[in-house]
């Protein structure tokens, strides 16, 4: 039986194209793309259409480790929605929605099987918080 996708969401108080562009853009996304401070994305690029490839290697500042998180692209809806596939096979899904006076990003993704159900979430709560925070600095 296949596990319920886990769901992380952030409110920015930044307008939809502010926050769609610091989501998609290469060189914000090295900014922000890293679950805590001792890591950091050093490389990331994004060719955001359907069947685009998107890539971004993230790693442990100290240099003991690293990877590189790649995804094709199943739907883009422009300051809506982005879906896409993992190299794994596992799918997310990213929403933009105007929400009062912020953009609320939802990502539901689905787990993979090596690490706890908290730790994934958590892991990827992080790195939206830090997207949040990136993004209302703009």
């Amino acid at each position: 039986m296949k596990q319920e996708k886990l769901i992380v969401t952030v409110d920015i108080h930044k307008d939809i194209q502010t926050v769609w562009e610091s989501y998609t853009n290469s060189e914000h996304i090295k900014n922000w793309n890293f679950a805590s401070d001792d890591w950091h994305c050093p490389h990331a690029e994004n060719d955001l259409k359907v069947g685009g490839r998107y890539v971004a290697t993230m790693a442990a500042k100290d240099g003991s480790f690293s990877f590189d998180f790649e995804v094709v692209y199943d739907i883009v809806d422009i300051h809506s929605q982005i879906a896409y596939t993992m190299s794994d096979g596992r799918e997310a899904i990213t929403t933009f929605e105007n929400i009062n006076d912020a953009t609320r990003v939802t990502t539901a993704f689905d787990p993979e099987s090596e690490n706890p159900l908290d730790l994934q979430q958590g892991g990827w709560q992080a790195i939206l918080d830090n997207f949040k925070k990136h993004t209302e600095s703009l």
